[in-house]
């Protein structure tokens, strides 16, 4: 290792992310864990997550069908604004063009309470 420069990456401390207390208004669980539609563009599900690159760390946010398992919209930003919790579900409204009454579920806690995405 050391004649070839190879080095060892150390694990990072896990850091929790979410507040979950808050006195913002939280959604009713539509859902009600129920991952199997009969069919696409019923229920769409979202993460956010980031990424390692060479230009340091990004934002991605997803929207994926359940009914499919593919990922219908998608956003990557350097940084966590506002708009990357829209981008990802509008990309997704676009490109599949749903039936009124798709669910949206989605595990983005304050990014998408303090956004415009609560009114869509």
């Amino acid at each position: 290792m050391r004649e070839n420069d190879i080095r060892a990456r150390h694990k990072r401390c896990f850091k929790a992310t979410t507040d979950s207390k808050h006195a913002l208004p939280v959604a009713p669980n539509l859902l009600a864990r129920d991952f199997t539609p009969a069919e696409p563009n019923q229920t769409w599900s979202a993460d956010m997550t980031y990424i390692w690159t060479e230009e340091g760390w990004l934002d991605l946010a997803v929207v994926f069908d359940l009914f499919t398992r593919e990922v219908v919209g998608w956003s990557i930003k350097p940084r966590m604004t506002a708009d990357i919790v829209t981008d990802a579900p509008t990309m997704a409204w676009f490109g599949r063009k749903p039936a009124s009454g798709v669910i949206r579920p989605s595990d983005w806690g304050a990014s998408v309470r303090a956004t415009p995405f609560r009114r869509g």
